[in-house]
């Protein structure tokens, strides 16, 4: 324990990070600007070739800075898995999605577990990042690593700690995000926090790896409740016939005890969509229905089958049915300005359009091509507006000129208030949620 304690401080030891997406390379950059000599570990020859390239494809993970960790051989990319025997500390950041039934799917930490069983040594610490259900890396990891007749805690050090990474947020990223950590013993906790110091500005320990695992669920089950919550009231306010955007609004200006959240066609990305579910799973097992998350997974769910209901009134407010209208849907990645399209509320509406026999074409500068259950399209130039019987906002990206936009088109469906600088002005033709 103390040989690898001096390591890390002295930034001597050797960093493997398993998975080299959205978590991994951002990790892998912060741990070489460091100091420390580290291989980002992953399976596809795109990925490694562009990292040993110098070539980023993180939005978030600037060239000039993947580069030069590059050029200096702090930093490079590999798919052989000796370099799990290599490294001193392993860091686990591989999806973890849900299967068709939104039960949890960990069979990626699995396999990278199983990689790493034949390499495993004394004086290595393990941090698993992707996240799961409360009591895996306790129940589940440790017993895995164990099989080896090495002891976590005496022979091996293993801990959790959430990724908390925000694609395309301009202001926290990997380093000034503050880190929880969980280790399955004090001192696996101790050599974790010994490590991610080095390069994270914040540090938080708790008392076990459950409890930091319940941190990470917690936080996204409070955003996905509370989402649910404004969306219901978006349901709400177009019974009543309020104006949504005008309600929550004014609602913000509540200096204390009030948060505000918006509506919209569903959620999106790797996080909210899917981390409630897994702590909802893992109640069962207690015969315990954990209701808020249910509810609010109910109504998130139901969006995009809302917004496209919202669609087809409006065009038959235009005399207009779905089948045969040609619908532009303006932005598919999940969130504004980055280029991810995962769990995206945007494809659950093209689906549902093309279901109801619209032509459907999509414009998004950061999404080149996308597949929404049977249908595959490339995004088409944003000209022509007019030819259109309806655009649908369903991301509200900063390069969209949404005055041309509503000038231009015949009808608007907007599920994301984009419209609200020009809504006055060209209010016959734009149909918010």
């Amino acid at each position: 324990m103390e040989a690898l304690l001096k390591k890390f401080k002295d930034k001597s030891a050797h960093v493997t990070v398993i998975g080299a997406g959205y978590v991994g390379l951002p990790f892998a950059v912060e741990a070489a600007g460091a100091g420390f000599e580290t291989v980002a570990f992953d399976i596809s020859p795109e990925k490694i070739k562009a990292v040993n390239a110098g070539k980023s494809y993180i939005g978030d993970v600037p060239d000039s800075v993947l580069a030069p960790l590059v050029s200096s051989g702090k930093l490079r990319a590999s798919s052989d898995p000796a370099v799990l025997g290599w490294a001193d500390a392993v860091i686990i950041c591989v999806p973890t999605p849900l299967n068709k039934t939104k039960d949890p799917d960990v069979s990626l930490i699995q396999n990278a577990a199983d990689a790493m069983l034949p390499h495993l040594h004394r004086a290595q610490l393990i941090v698993l990042e992707s996240t799961t259900y409360t009591g895996y890396t306790r129940e589940v990891l440790g017993p895995h690593f164990e099989r080896t007749g090495y002891k976590v805690g005496r022979d091996l050090f293993l801990a959790f700690s959430p990724e908390r990474v925000d694609p395309g947020n301009p202001k926290y990223h990997t380093k000034n995000t503050p880190k929880v950590i969980g280790g399955m013993t004090p001192t696996c906790t101790e050599l974790a926090t010994a490590l991610y110091s080095n390069f994270i500005d914040t540090i938080i320990p708790v008392s076990s790896c459950d409890a930091a695992e319940m941190v990470k669920l917690l936080e996204n089950t409070f955003r996905a409740v509370n989402i649910g919550l404004v969306n219901e009231v978006a349901l709400m306010c177009k019974k009543l016939g309020l104006d949504t955007w005008e309600v929550l609004e004014a609602a913000a200006s509540k200096p204390f005890g009030y948060m505000p959240f918006f509506p919209g066609p569903g959620l999106g990305g790797h996080c909210i969509p899917i981390d409630p579910l897994y702590l909802s799973w893992k109640l069962k097992a207690f015969k315990y229905t954990a209701r808020f998350i249910e509810l609010a997974d109910t109504i998130n769910s139901g969006m995009p089958e809302v917004a496209t209901q919202l669609v087809a009134d409006a065009l038959n407010e235009h005399k207009k049915a779905v089948k045969g209208s040609k619908v532009l849907v303006l932005g598919v990645a999940y969130k504004a300005n980055i280029d991810d399209v995962r769990e995206s509320p945007a494809l659950d509406v093209i689906e549902l359009l093309h279901r109801r026999g619209a032509e459907l074409c999509y414009h998004d500068p950061y999404i080149a091509s996308l597949t929404a259950g049977e249908i595959k399209l490339s995004s088409v130039p944003l000209e022509a507006l007019a030819r259109y019987d309806c655009i649908v906002i369903t991301t509200n990206h900063k390069v969209f000129d949404m005055e041309r936009v509503c000038k231009e088109a015949q009808l608007v469906v907007d599920t994301r208030n984009a419209t609200k600088a020009v809504r006055a002005k060209y209010r016959d033709k734009i149909v918010c949620l």
